[in-house]
């Protein structure tokens, strides 16, 4: 079968067993970091992406998409206003809510919460709430016995069971004939949730019969949220959904409330693969490294192809070839090391935790437990290319100064 000759060289200079053993293992450790390089770009990345995607399904599952308010006053139309906002084709579905920050009591322990005054079977539409309650029932929020569904880490915190009291304190006066008393009203524990995130630690929900009546904002709610099917355009969405609506409205989203927290996922993510693409960077230049000792331990040969008509860009050529081939071979077996890896990430840290009885993620300090992966073939497309063409670059210098050997030269002490 016919192969240019430069093809046909560099193939064999790459697979040719070399008397000079320390150029070889150069060479093999320059694949070999390579392919350790690009394997560990691609679990790194895999495993923020499955980070960011827990954070998403988990918290903004929780917290609104987006919510359209009244300006510092009650929606009493809040019926007709869901009927509205859900026949827009962007909006999957809304809930109204009734809010207020105050402090939950039990056992003389006392934590600051946001309660949240919903409807539940309105709200399964809307939240993932019901999907991860541990104990206890959503449906058991009614308006005639004052429950309250707590957060885990809260319910722990006040120390509170199924069945038990607390009461819910706001930070708003009561005149009485006893004088200036905070409002307050004690709730029976009925459900306790847990989507393990710091939402567990500051959440709680009431029925929003009950909430409106704490607030004495009548029928009224304090808004609706809405859901996407795409909470990155949330922010665009709600703003344009509510200048359509007849009266004025506020209109919020989930970048004002937890924007940051994904901001500094997506901040950790570029930093992480910058620093692990420098390992990709480093195995390139080891690619230099022995391509230019192996241009020097082959002068000679050079020098001979060169004397039988050999032209500089042929020689370029063969060695670039070599270096190339070299690249390619780390780079994908660093890519099918990597995918393997990333797919079986969270078997091979559950091998590793019970093999040598050590827990990296303590489930009672981060809000999952597991390692989670998510493999994006277009990361994986990213890394393999950049990482084709980085190899593909350090071939470049080794080649040119071999094309540039001079044979006289080269042959004189030979």
């Amino acid at each position: 079968m016919f192969k240019p000759l430069s093809i046909f060289i560099g193939l064999r200079y790459t697979a040719a067993k070399r008397s000079n053993h320390f150029i070889s293992f150069i060479s093999m450790a320059s694949m070999l970091g390579l392919m350790l390089g690009v394997a560990a770009l691609i679990v790194v990345l895999s495993v923020m992406n499955g980070f960011d995607r827990e954070l998403k399904q988990r918290i903004l599952g929780m917290v609104p998409h987006a919510t359209i308010s009244g300006y510092g006053k009650p929606l009493d139309n809040w019926s007709e206003l869901i009927e509205q906002l859900e026949s827009n084709p962007e909006v999957i579905a809304a809930a109204p809510f009734v809010q207020a920050q105050g402090m939950l009591t039990s056992r003389g322990v006392v934590r600051g919460a946001m309660v949240n005054g919903i409807n539940p079977e309105i709200e399964k539409n809307v939240s993932i709430l019901g999907n991860h309650i541990e104990s206890g029932s959503l449906d058991a929020l009614n308006e005639q016995r004052f429950g309250i569904v707590l957060g885990e880490i809260l319910a722990r915190y006040l120390g509170a069971k199924i069945g038990d009291k607390v009461t819910l304190v706001l930070p708003e006066a009561s005149v009485s004939v006893a004088g200036v008393v905070p409002r307050l009203k004690r709730f029976t524990v009925v459900g306790i949730f847990s989507v393990g995130a710091e939402l567990d630690a500051n959440l709680a929900y009431i029925h929003m019969r009950d909430a409106a009546k704490i607030k004495r904002i009548g029928e009224g709610v304090d808004g609706i949220r809405l859901k996407f099917d795409d909470l990155f355009t949330a922010p665009t969405k709600v703003r344009a959904i509510a200048a359509e609506l007849d009266g004025y409205y506020y209109a919020s989203d989930w970048t004002r409330t937890h924007g940051n927290l994904f901001q500094a996922i997506q901040l950790e993510k570029r930093m992480i693969g910058l620093l692990l693409f420098l390992i990709v960077l480093v195995a390139a230049f080891n690619i230099v490294s022995t391509l230019v000792m192996v241009v020097t331990d082959k002068k000679a040969d050079v020098a001979i192809l060169r004397t039988l008509g050999a032209t500089p860009g042929r020689i370029m050529r063969i060695f670039m070839v070599q270096g190339t081939v070299i690249g390619i071979l780390g780079t994908c077996l660093g890519t099918l090391l990597g995918v393997l890896l990333a797919l079986n990430i969270a078997g091979i840290i559950a091998w590793v935790e019970e093999t040598f009885a050590i827990q990296f993620l303590d489930p009672n300090v981060y809000f999952i437990s597991t390692f989670p992966s998510d493999l994006q073939w277009n990361d994986v497309g990213i890394i393999t290319s950049t990482a084709l063409i980085i190899s593909f670059l350090a071939t470049i210098y080794p080649a040119w100064r071999a094309a540039k050997t001079d044979p006289a030269e080269a042959l004189r002490y030979e």
